[in-house]
Protein backbone atom coordinates (compact mmCIF):
# COMPACT_ATOMS: atom_id res chain seq x y z
CA UNK A 1 0.00 0.00 0.00
CA UNK A 2 1.06 3.59 -0.52
CA UNK A 3 0.33 6.81 1.31
CA UNK A 4 -1.09 10.03 -0.18
CA UNK A 5 2.34 10.91 -1.58
CA UNK A 6 2.72 7.53 -3.31
CA UNK A 7 5.29 6.17 -0.87
CA UNK A 8 5.06 2.60 0.37
CA UNK A 9 3.78 2.52 3.97
CA UNK A 10 5.11 0.07 6.54
CA UNK A 11 1.78 -0.14 8.38
CA UNK A 12 -0.92 -0.81 5.78
CA UNK A 13 -4.51 -1.45 6.87
CA UNK A 14 -7.68 -2.54 5.11
CA UNK A 15 -11.24 -3.45 6.09
CA UNK A 16 -12.85 -6.53 4.48
CA UNK A 17 -16.46 -7.37 5.33
CA UNK A 18 -16.19 -4.85 8.17
CA UNK A 19 -13.23 -6.78 9.56
CA UNK A 20 -9.95 -4.90 9.92
CA UNK A 21 -6.62 -6.25 8.64
CA UNK A 22 -3.44 -4.52 9.82
CA UNK A 23 0.22 -5.05 8.98
CA UNK A 24 3.37 -3.87 10.70
CA UNK A 25 6.00 -4.89 8.18
CA UNK A 26 8.89 -3.54 10.24
CA UNK A 27 7.96 -5.73 13.21
CA UNK A 28 6.73 -8.61 11.06
CA UNK A 29 3.20 -8.56 12.49
CA UNK A 30 -0.13 -9.21 10.83
CA UNK A 31 -3.38 -8.62 12.68
CA UNK A 32 -6.92 -9.79 11.99
CA UNK A 33 -9.74 -8.13 13.96
CA UNK A 34 -7.16 -6.75 16.38
CA UNK A 35 -5.36 -10.06 17.06
CA UNK A 36 -2.07 -11.40 15.75
CA UNK A 37 -2.45 -14.00 13.01
CA UNK A 38 -0.23 -15.86 10.56
CA UNK A 39 -0.78 -16.84 6.93
CA UNK A 40 -0.20 -20.29 5.43
CA UNK A 41 -0.50 -21.56 1.89
CA UNK A 42 -3.35 -24.06 1.95
CA UNK A 43 -2.20 -26.48 -0.76
CA UNK A 44 1.40 -26.63 0.48
CA UNK A 45 2.11 -25.50 4.05
CA UNK A 46 -1.24 -26.49 5.61
CA UNK A 47 -1.30 -29.74 3.67
CA UNK A 48 2.22 -30.58 4.90
CA UNK A 49 1.18 -29.72 8.45
CA UNK A 50 -1.84 -32.04 8.37
CA UNK A 51 0.06 -34.76 6.49
CA UNK A 52 2.66 -34.77 9.26
CA UNK A 53 0.04 -35.11 12.01
CA UNK A 54 -1.55 -38.06 10.22
CA UNK A 55 1.83 -39.65 9.52
CA UNK A 56 2.91 -39.43 13.16
CA UNK A 57 -0.36 -40.40 14.86
CA UNK A 58 -2.24 -42.39 12.20
CA UNK A 59 -5.45 -41.44 10.38
CA UNK A 60 -7.92 -42.33 13.15
CA UNK A 61 -6.00 -40.60 15.93
CA UNK A 62 -5.34 -37.60 13.66
CA UNK A 63 -9.07 -37.17 13.09
CA UNK A 64 -9.73 -37.05 16.84
CA UNK A 65 -6.83 -34.62 17.33
CA UNK A 66 -8.10 -32.27 14.61
CA UNK A 67 -11.71 -32.54 15.78
CA UNK A 68 -10.67 -31.68 19.35
CA UNK A 69 -8.39 -28.86 18.19
CA UNK A 70 -11.19 -27.41 16.08
CA UNK A 71 -13.60 -27.60 19.01
CA UNK A 72 -11.25 -25.81 21.41
CA UNK A 73 -10.49 -23.12 18.83
CA UNK A 74 -14.25 -22.69 18.43
CA UNK A 75 -14.71 -22.11 22.16
CA UNK A 76 -12.00 -19.43 21.96
CA UNK A 77 -13.98 -17.72 19.20
CA UNK A 78 -17.17 -17.80 21.28
CA UNK A 79 -15.26 -16.35 24.26
CA UNK A 80 -14.16 -13.46 22.06
CA UNK A 81 -17.78 -12.66 21.18
CA UNK A 82 -19.36 -13.55 24.56
CA UNK A 83 -20.29 -9.94 25.39
CA UNK A 84 -22.21 -9.60 22.12
CA UNK A 85 -25.82 -10.58 21.48
CA UNK A 86 -25.92 -14.14 20.09
CA UNK A 87 -28.09 -13.20 17.08
CA UNK A 88 -25.68 -10.41 16.23
CA UNK A 89 -22.74 -12.79 16.48
CA UNK A 90 -24.43 -15.23 14.08
CA UNK A 91 -24.92 -12.42 11.55
CA UNK A 92 -21.28 -11.37 11.96
CA UNK A 93 -19.53 -14.74 11.84
CA UNK A 94 -20.03 -15.56 8.11
CA UNK A 95 -18.40 -12.22 7.22
CA UNK A 96 -15.52 -12.80 9.64
CA UNK A 97 -14.81 -16.33 8.45
CA UNK A 98 -15.24 -15.37 4.83
CA UNK A 99 -12.75 -12.51 5.21
CA UNK A 100 -10.30 -14.92 6.87
CA UNK A 101 -10.50 -17.36 3.94
CA UNK A 102 -12.36 -20.14 5.75
CA UNK A 103 -14.86 -20.49 2.93
CA UNK A 104 -18.44 -19.39 2.41
CA UNK A 105 -20.32 -19.92 5.68
CA UNK A 106 -24.12 -19.89 5.83
CA UNK A 107 -26.33 -20.35 8.89
CA UNK A 108 -29.25 -22.15 7.23
CA UNK A 109 -31.06 -22.58 10.56
CA UNK A 110 -30.39 -21.19 14.03
CA UNK A 111 -32.35 -21.30 17.31
CA UNK A 112 -31.09 -19.99 20.62
CA UNK A 113 -34.18 -21.33 22.36
CA UNK A 114 -33.80 -24.89 21.01
CA UNK A 115 -29.99 -24.74 20.93
CA UNK A 116 -29.91 -26.01 17.38
CA UNK A 117 -28.26 -24.90 14.17
CA UNK A 118 -27.62 -26.00 10.60
CA UNK A 119 -24.43 -24.59 9.08
CA UNK A 120 -23.37 -24.87 5.45
CA UNK A 121 -19.73 -24.36 4.42
CA UNK A 122 -18.50 -24.21 0.84
CA UNK A 123 -14.91 -24.26 -0.42
CA UNK A 124 -13.36 -24.26 3.06
CA UNK A 125 -9.62 -24.52 3.56
CA UNK A 126 -10.17 -28.00 5.07
CA UNK A 127 -11.94 -29.15 1.92
CA UNK A 128 -9.13 -27.76 -0.25
CA UNK A 129 -6.45 -29.51 1.81
CA UNK A 130 -8.31 -32.82 1.82
CA UNK A 131 -8.84 -32.55 -1.92
CA UNK A 132 -5.08 -32.13 -2.34
CA UNK A 133 -4.55 -35.14 -0.06
CA UNK A 134 -6.92 -37.25 -2.14
CA UNK A 135 -9.13 -37.99 0.86
CA UNK A 136 -12.54 -39.59 0.40
CA UNK A 137 -14.04 -39.04 3.85
CA UNK A 138 -15.27 -35.82 5.51
CA UNK A 139 -12.87 -33.76 7.60
CA UNK A 140 -13.68 -33.30 11.29
CA UNK A 141 -11.85 -30.07 12.12
CA UNK A 142 -14.54 -27.69 10.85
CA UNK A 143 -17.60 -29.50 12.22
CA UNK A 144 -15.77 -29.81 15.53
CA UNK A 145 -14.84 -26.13 15.36
CA UNK A 146 -18.40 -24.96 14.88
CA UNK A 147 -19.51 -27.29 17.69
CA UNK A 148 -17.09 -25.38 19.93
CA UNK A 149 -18.38 -22.01 18.73
CA UNK A 150 -22.01 -22.98 19.34
CA UNK A 151 -21.25 -24.61 22.69
CA UNK A 152 -19.89 -21.28 23.88
CA UNK A 153 -22.71 -19.23 22.38
CA UNK A 154 -25.46 -21.53 23.71
CA UNK A 155 -23.62 -22.14 27.01
CA UNK A 156 -24.30 -25.84 26.62
CA UNK A 157 -22.51 -28.81 25.11
CA UNK A 158 -23.32 -28.92 21.40
CA UNK A 159 -22.29 -31.66 19.00
CA UNK A 160 -22.70 -32.28 15.29
CA UNK A 161 -23.86 -34.62 12.59
CA UNK A 162 -22.42 -34.38 9.08
CA UNK A 163 -25.38 -34.21 6.72
CA UNK A 164 -23.52 -33.35 3.51
CA UNK A 165 -19.88 -33.27 2.53
CA UNK A 166 -18.25 -31.43 -0.33
CA UNK A 167 -15.37 -33.95 -0.37
CA UNK A 168 -17.96 -36.66 -1.10
CA UNK A 169 -19.37 -34.76 -4.07
CA UNK A 170 -22.02 -32.51 -2.49
CA UNK A 171 -22.20 -28.86 -3.50
CA UNK A 172 -21.29 -27.84 0.04
CA UNK A 173 -20.74 -29.37 3.48
CA UNK A 174 -23.66 -29.22 5.89
CA UNK A 175 -23.47 -29.79 9.64
CA UNK A 176 -26.47 -30.26 11.94
CA UNK A 177 -26.00 -29.18 15.58
CA UNK A 178 -27.92 -30.14 18.72
CA UNK A 179 -27.36 -30.30 22.45
CA UNK A 180 -25.54 -33.57 23.17
CA UNK A 181 -23.63 -35.51 25.79
CA UNK A 182 -20.85 -36.20 23.28
CA UNK A 183 -17.65 -34.26 23.94
CA UNK A 184 -14.15 -34.19 22.43
CA UNK A 185 -12.82 -35.59 25.74
CA UNK A 186 -15.19 -38.55 25.44
CA UNK A 187 -14.00 -39.19 21.89
CA UNK A 188 -10.39 -39.09 23.06
CA UNK A 189 -11.16 -41.58 25.84
CA UNK A 190 -13.06 -43.80 23.38
CA UNK A 191 -10.08 -43.74 21.03
CA UNK A 192 -7.74 -44.59 23.91
CA UNK A 193 -9.93 -47.51 24.96
CA UNK A 194 -10.11 -48.67 21.35
CA UNK A 195 -6.33 -48.50 21.06
CA UNK A 196 -5.95 -50.35 24.36
CA UNK A 197 -8.39 -53.02 23.21
CA UNK A 198 -6.53 -53.31 19.93
CA UNK A 199 -3.25 -53.82 21.80
CA UNK A 200 -4.90 -56.33 24.12
CA UNK A 201 -6.27 -58.24 21.12
CA UNK A 202 -2.81 -58.31 19.54
CA UNK A 203 -1.32 -59.61 22.80
CA UNK A 204 -4.05 -62.22 23.06
CA UNK A 205 -3.29 -63.37 19.51
CA UNK A 206 0.41 -63.58 20.38
CA UNK A 207 -0.39 -65.57 23.52
CA UNK A 208 -2.65 -67.93 21.55
CA UNK A 209 0.02 -68.44 18.90
CA UNK A 210 2.67 -69.02 21.53
CA UNK A 211 0.40 -71.37 23.47
CA UNK A 212 -0.24 -73.32 20.29
CA UNK A 213 3.50 -73.57 19.65
CA UNK A 214 4.15 -74.72 23.20
CA UNK A 215 1.27 -77.21 23.04
CA UNK A 216 2.73 -78.68 19.86
CA UNK A 217 6.13 -78.82 21.53
CA UNK A 218 4.63 -80.57 24.55
CA UNK A 219 2.98 -83.08 22.23
CA UNK A 220 6.33 -83.82 20.66
CA UNK A 221 8.31 -84.27 23.87
CA UNK A 222 5.61 -85.45 26.28
CA UNK A 223 5.42 -89.21 26.86
CA UNK A 224 7.57 -90.25 23.89
CA UNK A 225 7.84 -93.82 22.62
CA UNK A 226 11.39 -94.96 23.27
CA UNK A 227 12.65 -98.18 21.64
CA UNK A 228 15.30 -99.34 24.13
CA UNK A 229 16.07 -102.79 22.71
CA UNK A 230 14.73 -105.05 19.99
CA UNK A 231 10.99 -105.64 20.55
CA UNK A 232 10.95 -103.47 23.70
CA UNK A 233 9.44 -99.96 23.82
CA UNK A 234 9.23 -97.69 26.86
CA UNK A 235 6.69 -94.92 27.40
CA UNK A 236 7.36 -92.66 30.40
CA UNK A 237 4.11 -91.16 31.70
CA UNK A 238 4.80 -87.66 33.00
CA UNK A 239 2.70 -85.18 34.97
CA UNK A 240 -1.08 -85.14 34.79
CA UNK A 241 -3.31 -85.96 31.85
CA UNK A 242 -6.56 -84.51 30.60
CA UNK A 243 -8.85 -85.93 27.95
CA UNK A 244 -7.00 -84.34 25.01
CA UNK A 245 -3.54 -85.31 26.17
CA UNK A 246 -4.69 -88.85 26.93
CA UNK A 247 -6.25 -89.31 23.50
CA UNK A 248 -3.17 -87.87 21.77
CA UNK A 249 -0.84 -90.31 23.53
CA UNK A 250 -3.14 -93.26 22.85
CA UNK A 251 -3.37 -92.43 19.15
CA UNK A 252 0.39 -91.88 18.94
CA UNK A 253 1.11 -95.20 20.64
CA UNK A 254 -1.25 -97.23 18.45
CA UNK A 255 0.15 -95.67 15.27
CA UNK A 256 3.83 -96.07 16.22
CA UNK A 257 3.94 -99.49 17.90
CA UNK A 258 3.61 -101.48 14.65
CA UNK A 259 6.65 -99.62 13.27
CA UNK A 260 8.77 -100.85 16.19
CA UNK A 261 7.29 -104.36 16.06
CA UNK A 262 7.21 -104.18 19.84
CA UNK A 263 6.39 -107.33 21.81
CA UNK A 264 6.72 -105.56 25.15
CA UNK A 265 5.48 -102.08 26.12
CA UNK A 266 6.89 -100.80 29.40
CA UNK A 267 4.81 -98.01 30.97
CA UNK A 268 7.09 -96.08 33.33
CA UNK A 269 4.85 -94.52 36.00
CA UNK A 270 7.68 -92.95 38.01
CA UNK A 271 6.83 -89.46 36.73
CA UNK A 272 3.17 -89.61 37.79
CA UNK A 273 2.06 -87.74 40.85
CA UNK A 274 0.33 -89.64 43.61
CA UNK A 275 -2.87 -87.62 43.20
CA UNK A 276 -3.63 -88.73 39.65
CA UNK A 277 -7.00 -88.09 38.01
CA UNK A 278 -9.46 -90.37 36.26
CA UNK A 279 -8.04 -89.51 32.82
CA UNK A 280 -4.62 -90.83 33.81
CA UNK A 281 -6.08 -94.10 35.15
CA UNK A 282 -8.27 -94.45 32.06
CA UNK A 283 -5.20 -93.85 29.87
CA UNK A 284 -3.26 -96.68 31.56
CA UNK A 285 -6.28 -98.94 31.18
CA UNK A 286 -6.72 -98.12 27.47
CA UNK A 287 -3.01 -98.49 26.72
CA UNK A 288 -2.81 -101.94 28.30
CA UNK A 289 -6.08 -103.11 26.70
CA UNK A 290 -5.57 -101.79 23.16
CA UNK A 291 -1.89 -102.73 22.86
CA UNK A 292 -2.71 -106.31 23.87
CA UNK A 293 -4.89 -106.48 20.76
CA UNK A 294 -1.75 -105.72 18.75
CA UNK A 295 0.08 -108.60 20.39
CA UNK A 296 2.06 -106.39 22.74
CA UNK A 297 2.39 -107.20 26.43
CA UNK A 298 2.24 -104.21 28.78
CA UNK A 299 4.43 -103.96 31.87
CA UNK A 300 4.08 -101.39 34.65
CA UNK A 301 7.14 -99.84 36.27
CA UNK A 302 7.71 -97.44 39.15
CA UNK A 303 4.29 -97.55 40.78
CA UNK A 304 4.35 -95.81 44.15
CA UNK A 305 2.12 -96.85 47.09
CA UNK A 306 0.14 -93.64 46.68
CA UNK A 307 -0.40 -94.30 42.99
CA UNK A 308 -1.49 -97.90 43.62
CA UNK A 309 -4.09 -96.63 46.10
CA UNK A 310 -5.38 -94.12 43.57
CA UNK A 311 -5.56 -96.76 40.83
CA UNK A 312 -7.49 -99.11 43.13
CA UNK A 313 -9.80 -96.25 44.05
CA UNK A 314 -10.65 -95.78 40.38
CA UNK A 315 -11.28 -99.50 39.88
CA UNK A 316 -8.01 -100.47 38.16
CA UNK A 317 -7.05 -104.04 39.24
CA UNK A 318 -3.54 -105.10 38.17
CA UNK A 319 -4.11 -108.73 39.18
CA UNK A 320 -7.28 -108.97 37.12
CA UNK A 321 -5.44 -107.78 34.04
CA UNK A 322 -2.51 -110.08 34.80
CA UNK A 323 -0.03 -107.25 34.34
CA UNK A 324 3.59 -107.58 35.38
CA UNK A 325 4.78 -104.84 37.74
CA UNK A 326 8.37 -103.96 38.61
CA UNK A 327 9.95 -101.31 40.78
CA UNK A 328 12.59 -100.25 38.25
CA UNK A 329 12.91 -99.98 34.50
CA UNK A 330 16.00 -102.19 34.64
CA UNK A 331 14.02 -105.12 36.12
CA UNK A 332 11.29 -104.71 33.48
CA UNK A 333 13.82 -104.85 30.66
CA UNK A 334 15.51 -107.93 32.15
CA UNK A 335 12.08 -109.59 32.42
CA UNK A 336 11.21 -108.81 28.79
CA UNK A 337 14.51 -110.21 27.57
CA UNK A 338 14.19 -113.35 29.67
CA UNK A 339 10.75 -114.02 28.19
CA UNK A 340 12.44 -114.14 24.81
CA UNK A 341 15.32 -116.30 26.06
CA UNK A 342 17.72 -113.38 25.93
CA UNK A 343 19.99 -111.67 28.41
CA UNK A 344 22.36 -108.71 28.56
CA UNK A 345 26.01 -109.78 28.63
Amino acid sequence: MTDSKGSITSNPSIAVNDVQFNWDTKEGRFQFAGNDVVLFWIESAMKSFLDTIQEVSGDEAAEVVLETTGYRMGTNVSDFFKQTNVEEVVKMLPKVYGAAGWGKVTFKEFSVENKTAVIQVKDSWEYKVMKEQGKNRPGLFLPGHWAGVLSGLFEDNIWYKINKSQILGDEYSEYIYNASSITPSQNIHDLSRKEEQSQISKLEEMVLDRTKELSNLVKEISSPLIPVLDDIVVIPLLGSYDENRSNELLEKTLSKLPEFKARYLILDLTGLHGDVNEYTIALIHKLTETTSLLGTESILVGMSPELSIQMTKFGFRVEEKKLQCFSTLKHAIFYSLSQQGKQII
